[in-house]
C-alpha cells in the first residue's frame, strides 16, 4: 500500500489543554461559517420579493459582520494558545 504524502490530520504536542482550546475555537468557527451561509442565503431569497428587499439588505449586512468575526476568532485562538504555551512558537497550519 503506497504511503500518503499528507501530514497527519491532528498533531498533539502541548497536552490536553491545547486540544480543548483548539476544539472550542473550531466549533465556534464552524458555527460562525454556518451563520454566514444562513444570513446570505436568507438575504438572497428575500431579494426575490420586492417587499422584503430591505430585510434582505439587513441580512447581507449581518452576514458581512459575521465574516469579520472569522479573523477575530483566529486571532483569539492564536493568542489563547500562546498563553497556554507560555509564548513558545510553532503554530500549526490549521486555519479554522
Amino acid at each position: 500500500m503506497p504511503e500518503s504524502a499528507d501530514p497527519p490530520p491532528l498533531l498533539l504536542s502541548f497536552g490536553h489543554e491545547e486540544l480543548v482550546i483548539r476544539q472550542r475555537y473550531e466549533v465556534a468557527s464552524i458555527v460562525n461559517d454556518i451563520l454566514i451561509a444562513f444570513w446570505f442565503v436568507l438575504g438572497s431569497v428575500f431579494f426575490f420579493y420586492e417587499s422584503l428587499t430591505t430585510a434582505g439588505t439587513w441580512f447581507f449586512l449581518i452576514g458581512s459582520i459575521e465574516l469579520m468575526i472569522r479573523p477575530v476568532l483566529r486571532l483569539s485562538r492564536r493568542v489563547h494558545l500562546r498563553r497556554v504555551r507560555s509564548g513558545s512558537p510553532g503554530e500549526t497550519a490549521q486555519d479554522f
